[in-house]
């Protein structure tokens, strides 16, 4: 087991402690958020079985999830039973000690293990307690079982995405977890920052649906005005043209974004069409998203009979926004990726190196990083718990022959 459990020392956030509870992507993003600028966060796991992401994923290289190493970086693994009363004891012990504890359990697991704020701030009055759920600690939804997609579904997002004469379509990504736990991360840094003034902490309570909610601009703004509602409308944006994927001569797609008056005239001069950004079709805003796909028609029949580099050579000498449309092999290949690092490779016990997305955002003077990728399953048990908890050496062997850790 590694022994290293000392705090941090580099990075915003070097100094706080985190305590990580929960399993999936939701809770554990905002930890992962919190690790990669800084923080030592102690992810308490089930003993035996650990995190699900350690099995999950589409494939297992040498029997191994690719996306543990991703969602559990920066972290330090304990194994620690919340359902029995030893184990319970021992994370009061661990909590009392932190800054932060990031949950996402079922609202009310936490009470009935004797972990709820009420309990655990009587311990740590500046315990900052950030709670992951579907629906929120509180309403009549809260009891119920809440995942990315039921977020996505009820918080608008679901019904917009994909085409208009097929069943909505969902996003090859948990985007809800992820946002949640965006949200969780956000408002812990706000509560910490509430803390300095006033010295005691707080609940943050993320809800998934919620989180999904507040990216959804003004949908619901428009419907109260106007009584439209939104559908769904494929690859683009309902008058919002040109902003689309537009084939090229080799088979790739290109996103070009000039929906506003001057990047339209630059982009029909570039086509050799000048004389379009005066025509009363597609002069001024309204007019464009009016005659969308016409328009859309109309670029596509052009930029097909150019490659895709030259596309994209043509777009920036014209000061167009332009990219491709990128897969993973792409990324991998792309000099601004590599340039600003966006992707790093980290030692791995199993696979030797893995690649993942860096820390963001970039933080001029005390970046985040990755320090190592998700560790081994109750990694550092011994070490957090002597040093921490302070549960003698002695003790652990029959805390692990109860199943306790």
């Amino acid at each position: 087991m590694r022994s290293n459990v000392e705090p941090t020392t580099d990075g915003p956030l070097a100094g706080l402690t985190v305590i990580e509870m929960g399993t999936l992507i939701a809770g554990p993003f905002c930890g992962q958020i919190l690790g990669d600028f800084g923080a030592t966060v102690i992810k308490l796991e089930d003993p035996g079985k650990g995190d699900p992401m350690r099995q999950w994923g589409r494939s297992l290289p040498m029997g191994h999830s690719p996306w543990w190493p991703v969602i559990g970086r920066n972290k330090r693994s304990v194994t620690l039973n919340l359902r029995d009363p030893e184990g319970q004891a021992i994370a009061r012990k661990l909590i009392a000690g932190a800054d932060v504890l990031v949950e996402n359990f079922r609202p009310g697991a936490m009470e009935k293990w004797g972990l709820g704020y009420e309990a655990l701030s009587a311990d740590n009055p500046g315990l900052v307690m950030a709670r992951v759920s579907g629906f929120g600690q509180t309403g009549p939804y809260a009891q119920r079982a809440g995942y990315a997609l039921i977020g996505e579904a009820m918080g608008g997002l679901r019904y917009i995405t994909g085409e208009s004469d097929r069943a909505p379509a969902r996003a090859g990504i948990s985007v809800g977890d992820s946002l949640a736990g965006l949200h969780a991360a956000l408002g812990t840094m706000m509560a910490l920052h509430a803390r300095h003034r006033t010295g005691k902490g707080q609940i943050v309570d993320a809800a998934i649906y919620e989180s999904v909610l507040s990216v959804m601009e003004n949908l619901i703004t428009e419907y109260g005005l106007t009584g439209y509602v939104r559908e769904r409308s494929g690859s683009v944006l309902p008058g919002i043209a040109p902003s689309n994927a537009y084939p090229t001569a080799d088979g790739a797609l290109v996103v070009i974004g000039a929906n506003q008056d001057t990047l339209f005239a630059r982009l029909c001069a570039a086509m050799g069409r000048p004389e379009l950004s005066a025509d009363p079709r597609y002069a001024g805003h309204a007019a464009r998203g009016e005659n969308q796909a016409e328009l859309d028609a109309l670029i596509g029949g052009w930029t097909v009979t150019l490659t895709a580099d030259d596309l994209l050579a043509l777009m920036e000498s014209s000061g167009v926004a332009a990219g491709r449309v990128y897969r993973a092999p792409d990324m991998l290949q792309d000099p601004q990726f590599m340039a600003r690092e966006a992707i790093v490779e980290t030692p791995h016990p199993v696979f030797g190196a893995v690649k993942m997305q860096n820390a963001f955002p970039k933080l001029s003077e005390t970046p985040g990083g990755v320090r190592w990728p998700g560790p081994a399953l109750g990694e550092h048990t011994d070490a957090v718990l002597s040093e921490r908890a302070g549960v003698p050496a002695e003790y652990l062997a029959a805390l692990r022959a109860r199943g306790v850790i």
